[in-house]
This record gives C-alpha cells, sequence and structure tokens, in this order.
C-alpha cells in the first residue's frame, strides 16, 4: 500500500472509532508520525492534505521543516533536553514532552526573550514506570500553579503514553485516567484544558473511546521503520 492509501484507511478508521464513541471526527486530530522517515517520503502524506507532523527529535524536525512547505504544523513529541530548548521554542507548533517544572521554566524563559507564546502539553506517567518520563499525577496536581504562572506558555493539554500492554483493550484504563486527570487540573487551575494527545497505530481507537483529542500515527500511515 502506498503512504496516501494508508492514510486514507487510517482516517476511515478514525472515523469509525469516533462514531461508536458517540464522537464527530472533527473533534480530533490525527498527527502523523514522521520520525526516520526521509522527507520525500513525508510529502507524500503531506500531498494528501496531512499538514500535522510529528517528530521525536529537534535537529531531525528542522532538517524536514527547511526541506517541506512552511504551512505544516509540527509538533514535538519526544523527550526535550534543557540544553536544546532554545532551538526548539517557536519552531514548533506545540511541544508535547514537557515533563517537568524546569523544563516549563526553561521554555518559558526562551520564549519571554523571543516574545512569544509557546503552546505546550503536558506529558503525565500514568503507568507509573521509571523507564518513562513525565509528570506523576500527584506531583502534576500540586505543581499546576507554578506551572500556570509561566505567562509565555500556553498549556493546552496533556500527553501520556500507557505501558506496554497485549491488547488495545488494556490500555483503556490508562487512557481513562488521564482523560479524569485533564478534567481535575482543568477544574483546579479554572482553566480549560481541553486537549488529550494519546493514542498511537496500536491503541488509537480505545484512546479515541476515552476521549482522546489528538492521535498520534505513524507506522500505520508511513509503513515499518
Amino acid at each position: 500500500m502506498s503512504v496516501a492509501q494508508r492514510l486514507a484507511e487510517v482516517q476511515s478508521q478514525l472515523a469509525s472509532a469516533a462514531e461508536r464513541a458517540g464522537r464527530t471526527v472533527d473533534e480530533i486530530e490525527l498527527l502523523a508520525v514522521s520520525k526516520t522517515f526521509p522527507a520525500e517520503i513525508v510529502s507524500q502524506a503531506i500531498a494528501e492534505g496531512q499538514m500535522a507532523l510529528g517528530e521525536n527529535r529537534v535537529q531531525e524536525a528542522l532538517e524536514k521543516q527547511a526541506l517541506l512547505p512552511e504551512e505544516v504544523e509540527w509538533h514535538l513529541i519526544g523527550p526535550l533536553q534543557r540544553n536544546k530548548v532554545r532551538k526548539a521554542v517557536g519552531k514548533f507548533a506545540c511541544l508535547q514532552g514537557v515533563d517537568s517544572l524546569k523544563l516549563a521554566q526553561a521554555i518559558d524563559r526562551v520564549a519571554g526573550e523571543l516574545g512569544i507564546t509557546q503552546p505546550i502539553y503536558l506529558q503525565v506517567k500514568i503507568g507509573g514506570e521509571d523507564t518513562k518520563s513525565g509528570f506523576e499525577a500527584p506531583e502534576l496536581v500540586s505543581t499546576l500553579e507554578s506551572l500556570l504562572s509561566l505567562s509565555n506558555l500556553q498549556i493546552e493539554g496533556l500527553m501520556t503514553i500507557p505501558p506496554p500492554v497485549d491488547t488495545a483493550e488494556e490500555a483503556r484504563p490508562y487512557f481513562s485516567a488521564a482523560r479524569e486527570l485533564r478534567d481535575q487540573l482543568s477544574e483546579a487551575g479554572g482553566i480549560p484544558l481541553a486537549k488529550l494527545s494519546m493514542g498511537m497505530s496500536g491503541d488509537y481507537q480505545a484512546a479515541i473511546a476515552e476521549g482522546s483529542t489528538m492521535v498520534r500515527i505513524g507506522s500505520a500511515i508511513f509503513g515499518g521503520r
């Protein structure tokens, strides 16, 4: 199958999953994860109108940005090291892997120097795994006031990756917990954290059932790496 065919299949399945969940497809954004794929492959998805792309590494993303249309909306979905913050701020529509107050403060500082507001998602570690980065839920609740005081950031929502499971259905409790945390934070902070970035190629339909507003799909669109 071509990239265009795989993209159409994902879009069809996304629409079906939304319908089963009693939602409209307009509520869910598809982020095509283009990491490790060369620009000429990624351009095939862009040609089909897929303008939201996700990258894991700052340098790889910047190299592709130089080769692909300016209209592309780039999201950094991988971990962001503090020594790469200056390269990343202002170059991405959203930084999704903000996993600590110190990182948020570093982004805020650079955004302030540039005179911009940088949209971010807060990465949460719902499964409690030591190997994953992200805020633990209690930590995020206690840190929320400090995060909201960073005036050069626009906190749009939460991003999460569930622990490895055998079936998509087993991931649903983690997606549900992320949604409940999002709602709790919205109420506590008095701000609408509308967005939930959760769900990948193997489990995005379960994520949609639990309220995801953005699914991050790579191999189902671009093929095997």
